[in-house]
């Protein structure tokens, strides 16, 4: 139960974060969607913005949230597995 919890959690991170960067092309940033995801999204992108500067004008930080998301889902999922 835990487990799929955990899984769902990582899934659920991982498409806000997509949907977010799909929406920032099409949506105003005012729009209350991009708003509410904005909410959930920037703070955890603004460590790896800190770390991570735009390059050519292209912000790479999306990724990296995802690519961080799915490592940290894995190595819980993996901790999870052991312990039950």
């Amino acid at each position: 139960m835990l487990l799929a919890t955990v899984q769902l959690i990582i899934s659920g991170l991982t498409l806000v974060v997509f949907v977010d960067v799909i929406l920032s092309f099409v949506l105003n940033p005012f729009h209350p969607v991009r708003r509410a995801l904005d909410s959930v999204v920037e703070p955890m992108l603004a460590p790896i913005r800190r770390v991570l500067p735009p390059a050519g004008g292209l912000d790479f930080s999306p990724a990296v949230l995802m690519i961080l998301i799915q490592v940290i889902g894995r190595v819980l999922v993996s901790l999870l597995g052991q312990l039950g």
